[in-house]
């Protein structure tokens, strides 16, 4: 099956492209998602004015997306998470994540463009890609922070206090049943 694409469609190609596709998938997928139209003579006359609103939206989202790129560069977004001694996070930092940090800061990003290939899973510093466009990629700074130290110091001296008095408490019945008898 010949399919037009109205979609820039991973993997298969760029909008306005005739392709041949399976016929499942051109039926099940390209065309329920109006991603594709098929290639009938008809439509094949109307790819020339479908490439020429392509080019132009094309260079638009470019520009649009190279804009976005000077303003993403500098942010540095920080995430505090619980980890072992070693370094090693107890949870991780997804894509996710980074997209609720980024439009909590003004800005919103689709996850899926997010370029991470395993969730962040250790303490430090990150450049994480971010591809806006075809060419157009930008990088954000993404710290991972151990959680305070003085929120496990606050809890430890209230954990010691709790084990000191269960012995006395243990041991208080054991001499109230000596005096019973």
């Amino acid at each position: 099956m010949e399919v037009i694409l109205k979609e820039d469609v991973a993997n298969l190609g760029h909008r306005g492209d005739v392709v041949k596709v399976a016929d499942g998938y051109g039926r099940n997928f390209l065309l329920p998602r109006k991603l594709a139209l098929q290639a009938t003579p008809a439509n094949k006359a109307v790819i020339d004015q479908m490439k020429n609103a392509a080019a132009r939206r094309s260079a638009t989202e470019k520009a649009v997306a190279e804009e976005l790129v000077t303003k993403l560069e500098p942010i540095v977004l920080s995430f505090t998470r619980k980890s072992g001694e070693a370094g090693h996070l107890f949870g991780s930092v997804t894509s996710a994540d980074i997209a609720a940090g980024l439009s909590a800061k003004g800005f919103e990003v689709d996850r899926r463009k997010i370029q991470l290939d395993e969730p962040l899973k250790s303490l430090g510093d990150f450049n994480v890609a971010i591809k806006l466009y075809r060419e157009v990629t930008a990088h954000v700074k993404v710290k991972v922070l151990a959680e305070a130290a003085e929120e496990a110091a606050a809890e430890a001296p209230a954990a010691e206090p709790a084990a000191a008095a269960a012995p006395v408490a243990t041991a208080a019945p054991a001499v109230e049943e000596g005096v019973a008898e």
